[in-house]
């Protein structure tokens, strides 16, 4: 099987520079799978690299879809399948960097998603809790995944359902769990009061760098808040200041405590759904050490 490189951890963790330093050390390339970093204009908030920190690294999946565009789970797995044969062409070592863990096993497992033929509904009629009715009714198993409050996964379970005519619980567990690639995955980490430092300098270099601005401008560009990438952390909660309801600070507040609290998932997520293996960020020369090994051949898991 070809050999897959993923880096992942908890927002701020260092993923990206990381990654960089791996990618030159070992003839890499570099695949986002950050889902809002393929859209053009979302580059602060985001914590999208800059061609400046790229250093020469070819990077894939930045940049390539407009704000009112659909990038699914679907358009993901093909785009990544696709990146990772064509790197190989090239001899070089395919490198996935952070995102969605839901996307993640997308490509690299044995999912077989159903074309979407068409765009999903945002059911803006029905609240979460109608939303939430409904799927219980037609898929109760996907609901011990989803909580009432998380709106675009009961949308993406109701759509699938809708679409499809199954219930998305019964589509996954189809699937045999099995990876298509010797993939190695890599988590970065570090203890938790680190963490949110390192959180609160993110988010306040954010602001330095223009966050509140880069939103006023995707709102003059014609985007709003019901956008998908509008709906993410660092963007999201400039709405109530927006409308009035809340102060820069308030929303600065805000958008730490929920990058805390997604940094939080994030671990659960990785450690129950991957067999990642996961190295302080102040010391990740035993990461390196053992991608070293793996690419030799040894065996990891």
């Amino acid at each position: 099987m070809d050999k897959v490189l993923v880096i992942e951890g908890p927002t701020a963790i260092g993923k990206s520079s990381f990654a960089i330093e791996v990618a030159k050390i070992f003839d890499g390339e570099i695949i986002s799978g950050d889902s809002v970093q393929v859209y053009r204009h979302f580059d602060i908030a985001s914590g999208k690299v800059t061609k400046e920190e790229m250093q020469g690294i070819a990077h894939h999946l930045l940049d390539i879809r407009d704000y009112d565009e659909e990038y699914t789970i679907n358009d993901f797995q093909k785009d990544v399948r696709y990146l990772i044969d064509d790197i190989k062409t090239r001899d070089k070592l395919p490198i996935i960097v952070g995102g969605s863990g839901l996307y993640l096993k997308s490509a690299l497992y044995d999912y077989e998603l159903k074309d979407e033929e068409t765009k999903d509904e945002p059911y803006d009629e029905l609240s979460n809790a109608e939303l939430y009715a409904r799927l219980k009714k037609v898929d109760p198993l996907i609901l011990k995944k989803i909580h009432i409050n998380n709106r675009r996964r009961l949308l993406r379970a109701y759509n699938y359902y809708m679409k499809n005519g199954e219930p998305m619980s019964e589509a996954i567990a189809r699937q045999r769990h099995e990876l298509l690639y010797d993939a190695l995955i890599i988590g970065l980490t570090t203890d938790r009061q680190e963490l949110y430092k390192r959180i609160d300098r993110r988010v306040d270099k954010m602001i330095s760098d223009g966050a509140k601005e880069e939103v006023l401008d995707l709102i003059k560009m014609g985007c709003s808040f019901d956008d998908k990438p509008m709906c993410s952390i660092g963007y999201k909660e400039w709405k109530q200041y927006i409308e009035g309801k809340k102060s820069e600070k308030e929303v600065i507040d805000d958008i730490k405590k929920a990058t805390r609290n997604l940094a939080k998932r994030q671990y659960t997520w990785f450690t129950h759904q991957t067999p990642i293996i996961w190295y302080d960020i102040k010391d990740t020369k035993h990461a390196i050490k053992k991608i070293e090994e793996w690419l030799d051949g040894q065996k990891i898991y």
